[in-house]
């Protein structure tokens, strides 16, 4: 059973709920609060609130990179990673997380699109989502709306002239970069409309987003978050896989650690690590509604320090 934690609005959750319609999968959804605390969440995750998670049983996957390789070892065809492109896609797909995103989240929340998203919320729930936000960002705050408007045309430019060569962005069919490029686009879409025309100069782009829109979502069903700790409580996680222990940070295998996000939502985890090898970490920790799970975690993009 794939679980899926998020909220309808979020973006990096658009993401995975894409790829889950591109490989036709069934999924249950969990939805969480979009602003903290997330109790339900976090009595999984240890403290880590970023969404979407990914949950099979007693298994927590936390990251939208992690999550991809997941899904792609759950079902294989269609491809995320189209041959002997597989590090074109990943390359892609973290300049996409580390540079395209917080420019297009910029663009989108220039004042006329945060008019437009904050427009069915009471101010208090707009006070409340921006204080969140800021908090995830430490304070920092986006982009200025001007800078990010130029640098906005700048990179639809330059998408256009891949996407006018060929349907996706690697080639003749999807790939890990086109849905880490995506999401961002499918938020001004659908949750800043307004903001829509921007796109008409690229048409392109705005036919590569409907091909990626018609990918659908997969098949989902709605689960409670109560359900979704029964499940964890009641499921073992999984045997991990052999794999050769790398250690970048001094820390042998069962010690008491913590780790956190580089940036945006730094809450941290801590578990005994279990498996450390070189692209992925996985802590062991218990909690009195969850019971016994291991929660995984990149290496790329995340900290971990003895706890």
């Amino acid at each position: 059973m794939l679980v899926l934690h998020h909220f309808p609005q979020s973006p990096f959750a658009q993401k995975v709920r894409s790829i889950l319609g591109y490989k036709r999968l069934s999924w249950h959804s969990v939805d969480i609060p979009m602003v903290m605390p997330k109790p339900d969440l976090t009595a999984l995750t240890g403290g880590y609130r970023r969404t979407p998670v990914l949950q099979i049983g007693a298994d927590v996957y936390c990251d939208t990179a992690l999550i991809c390789d997941v899904l792609e070892q759950w079902q294989t065809e269609p491809s995320l990673y189209p041959l002997g492109q597989e590090g074109w896609a990943r390359i892609v797909a973290q300049w996409a997380d580390a540079l395209w995103f917080p420019v297009m989240s910029a663009f989108s929340f220039q004042p006329a699109g945060a008019a437009h998203f904050y427009r069915q919320m009471s101010a208090g729930q707009r006070q409340a989502l921006e204080q969140d936000r800021q908090a995830m960002r430490g304070g920092q705050a986006r982009l200025p709306a001007a800078e990010a408007v130029a640098a906005a045309r700048t990179q639809l430019q330059r998408l256009a002239q891949v996407l006018e060569q060929q349907p996706f962005l690697l080639g003749e069919q999807p790939s890990l970069a086109d849905f880490s490029i995506y999401h961002p686009l499918w938020f001004l879409r659908t949750q800043v409309g307004v903001l829509q025309p921007a796109l008409d100069p690229w048409p392109a782009v705005l036919r590569w987003l409907d091909r990626m829109q018609a990918l659908g979502q997969g098949q989902s069903q709605p689960l409670g978050s109560e359900a979704a700790l029964a499940l964890a409580a009641s499921s073992r996680p999984a045997a991990l896989a052999a794999g050769e222990f790398f250690d970048a940070h001094g820390l042998p295998l069962g010690s008491r650690v913590s780790i956190r996000a580089e940036s945006m939502g730094t809450e941290a985890s801590v578990g005994e690590l279990v498996s450390a090898c070189q692209s992925r970490l996985v802590l062991r920790r218990h909690d009195p509604r969850a019971g016994t799970v291991h929660v995984h975690f990149p290496r790329l993009g995340f900290v971990m320090t003895a706890a």
